[in-house]
């Protein structure tokens, strides 16, 4: 299914690459590759992760800039890939969940709603909606008990006069973690926060993946009529053609990737921030007994009102803005390194 953003009536042609489905790909190559790649954009992105979850469970609001000085000033550099081990361990098989989920359901929908009779910008908004949907539902399932033990190993070097109900255990490792977990908690301790980890991240990917497929469209619309206005030159039996170069193809997939991101990020921040307590603090009177959401939302609210729901707002925009420009450049770029075929790919 082509992403080509130019209209059928457009006096603008924007000639881009073939869009790369799930039978094309050499499936082999492109999990391998996609764990070494992605591997590296996690490890690069996740100090801001860190700060986020910091910034999610204190009591008080403390800046970024602010946590980010203490951690480095009393825990090290280190400080700031507290989990990180567990969290890449876990990131590759979801990421796998995730990618398959996302081409099989991409394809699968984008062809039904051709054959419906559907316009093929509106099949391809369905199309990534859908796939982003369920590969989130799928990653869930891995992402849930690895985003447990990562985060309370994240506040674990915190100060914890200023997460009082943090859990009072201590944790050697990502290993010892989960042990400790399933031990006092059982496999619910692992999935806690598992449904609203689904409310948060399912309508967000499928909100993120529709939004970038039309914002791909209104970027290369907008360089269509540019182009337009400022030459005449390159027609093709009167049509102007423009012909973007892989740097340009890049650049635009970026902006798209970016402008869906935080506009995602902002719908779901309270849900994550509500999500993000629910899996590392402890209940007041069960130790064993993790907090309700109604619980959860009323010391939020008691904290700092409403907007102590936004708490990490900045480290998460950026963190899910950058994510989503490093993340979906990869995966193009993933999918053009595993094509099957590799004739007839270029612009």
């Amino acid at each position: 299914m082509s992403l080509s953003a130019a209209e059928e009536d457009s006096a603008q042609e924007v000639h881009l690459p073939a869009d790369i489905d799930w039978q094309m790909l050499d499936k082999s190559k492109f999990f391998l590759l996609g764990a070494a790649l992605f591997s590296g954009v996690s490890a690069t992105l996740y100090p801001a992760v860190v700060l986020k979850t910091r910034q999610q469970v204190a009591q008080s609001q403390v800046s970024c800039i602010k946590t980010a000085i203490s951690i480095l000033r009393y825990e090290g550099f280190l400080g700031l890939y507290r989990g990180f081990g567990t969290s890449l361990m876990g990131t590759i098989p979801a990421r796998a969940l995730y990618m398959a989920a996302l081409e099989v359901t991409k394809s699968s929908v984008g062809t039904a709603t051709i054959r419906l009779g559907f316009p093929e910008p509106t099949a391809a908004a369905m199309a990534n909606a859908a796939a982003g949907l369920s590969a989130s539902m799928a990653a869930q399932l891995v992402w849930t008990p690895v985003d447990v033990v990562s985060q309370r190993l994240m506040v674990q070097g915190g100060d914890r006069s200023k997460v009082p109900n943090a859990s009072s255990c201590k944790y050697h490792g990502g290993i010892d973690a989960f042990r400790k977990i399933l031990n006092t908690d059982g496999p619910r301790g692992l999935y806690r926060g598992f449904g609203i980890s689904i409310l948060t991240y399912a309508p967000s990917n499928a909100v993120w993946w529709a939004s970038y497929s039309v914002a791909q469209r209104l970027v290369w619309g907008g360089i269509g009529c540019y182009c337009h206005k400022k030459d005449g030159d390159g027609c093709e039996n009167g049509v102007n053609a423009f012909r973007p170069d892989s740097k340009t193809i890049m650049a635009v997939q970026g902006v798209s990737a970016a402008m869906a991101g935080g506009v995602s990020a902002l719908i779901t921040m309270p849900l994550d921030t509500i999500k993000t307590r629910l899996q590392i603090l402890e209940g007041d009177d069960n130790g064993r007994k993790g907090p309700t959401i109604g619980q959860t939302v009323r010391n939020l609210v008691k904290e700092g009102g409403w907007m102590a729901c936004y708490r990490g707002l900045g480290p998460r925009w950026a963190s899910m803005s950058m994510s989503a420009t490093t993340m979906i450049t990869t995966y193009e770029f993933l999918k053009r390194l595993s094509a099957k075929n590799q004739e007839g790919l270029a612009p």
